[in-house]
């Protein structure tokens, strides 16, 4: 039993272990990598974060399926960056209320991912989003679009979304962003000829490559076909797994600025306020 009980204690010191340093080899690996950029003061500006509402990561012709939602470092951390430059920050979705979150496992989740699900008053925010309908976006100074697997369900498919992006662009000067699959929110935009407004921007999201990569290929859309469909010039890095890649890419005209994935909201908030910082 001595012997038994020792190579026990041994393998539960290892799975600790392992299980402890795995965040900061994912880390290391290209997952959620760390941005320093400059600190900025933005205050009187506005930002509006928009999200998805759908909670099931349903196959086609299925209702049931896996939990779903925001993949929450895709909020989390622009709202925080956003929040430290003085930034008035709301949140909504397209239907308003609640903002489900897609499970994931303590070492995928960020640091602003638990400072976000301690805070009562960040989580009541997912939980009462704003309904677009209720929101004027010229009002904003950046709209922020966030992904998740739900998104795939929904954002792409909002004429009323592609509407209030189009109307953004026209008449403010708002600093239009997203990540991964929150750029599916821009594909139902157009321009005054009707035409997708994103038709001939230089843009990208998560990769074709990265979803079937994680398996997950039955969603109803997916950022890069997407995007290459309205006319865009998608680019993307590429790593031995996308996951671990990152890419940020701001249009010619600095009005669209777009992350590829879930590692790359830092660096999106980031250029976003810089373009909005040299206004």
């Amino acid at each position: 039993m001595n012997i038994v009980l020792k190579i026990l204690l041994i393998i539960i010191f290892f799975v600790i272990v392992i299980a402890l340093a795995l965040p900061s080899f994912l880390n290391f690996a290209g997952l959620h990598p760390k941005f320093d950029g400059e600190t900025f003061n933005l205050q009187g500006k506005k930002a509006l974060i928009i999200a998805t509402n759908h909670g099931v990561l349903n196959k086609p012709g299925e209702i049931d399926g896996k939990s779903t939602g925001l993949f929450l470092s895709e909020l989390s951390i622009p709202y925080y960056d956003f929040k430290k430059a003085n930034i008035k920050v709301d949140i909504a979705s397209i239907k308003g209320g609640k903002i489900p979150l897609e499970p994931v496992p303590f070492f995928i989740e960020t640091t602003e991912d638990k400072r976000f699900k301690k805070d009562q008053e960040t989580m009541n925010l997912l939980q009462n989003s704003i309904p677009i309908k209720d929101i004027d976006f010229t009002e904003y100074d950046i709209i922020f679009i966030s992904g998740g697997w739900g998104a795939a369900y929904d954002l792409g498919f909002s004429e009323l979304l592609g509407e209030k992006i189009s109307n953004a662009y026209y008449s403010s000067q708002a600093i239009i962003g997203g990540v991964c699959h929150g750029v599916l929110g821009f594909i139902k935009a157009k321009n005054i000829n009707g035409d997708p407004l994103i038709a001939g921007r230089k843009m990208t999201g998560v990769t074709d490559k990265q979803l079937k990569e994680l398996g997950i290929f039955f969603t109803p859309q997916h950022p890069e076909e997407e995007l290459k469909k309205a006319g865009v010039i998608f680019q993307s890095e590429s790593a031995f797994r996308d996951v671990f890649a990152t890419l940020t890419v701001v249009d010619d005209e600095k009005r669209f600025v777009t992350g590829q994935n879930q590692n790359s909201g830092h660096e999106t908030a980031y250029r976003i306020m810089e373009i909005l910082n040299s206004q």
